[in-house]
């Protein structure tokens, strides 16, 4: 994991030992599992919102690109529609 071999983790475990005490290191263990697996699911969290925003923002880039042509084409389609009305002339009776 953090390249700790076995060698290391007895060493950790017996330093542990001295320190706590044998009565308080399986509530220390405890403690400690509980705290990384609630900073698991909150750093998951931060990246799934991070993700979702990141997307979002994707698809209005995309919605924006998508809309220029669109509008583009609708006005020049405005400006033919203006044209031909304007060189319409009715026919004579």
């Amino acid at each position: 994991m953090f390249g700790i071999g076995m060698p290391e983790l007895i060493v950790i475990v017996v330093i542990a030992l001295l320190v706590v005490g044998p009565g308080k290191l399986p509530d220390l263990a405890r403690s400690l599992g509980k705290g990384l697996a609630e900073f698991r699911r909150s750093a998951e969290d931060v990246k799934d919102s991070l993700k979702e925003t990141l997307e979002m923002d994707e698809v209005k880039k995309n919605e924006g690109d998508i809309k220029k042509p669109l509008h583009h084409q609708s006005s020049l389609s405005s400006e033919e529609e203006n044209n031909s009305s304007r060189s319409f002339t009715p026919p004579a009776q």
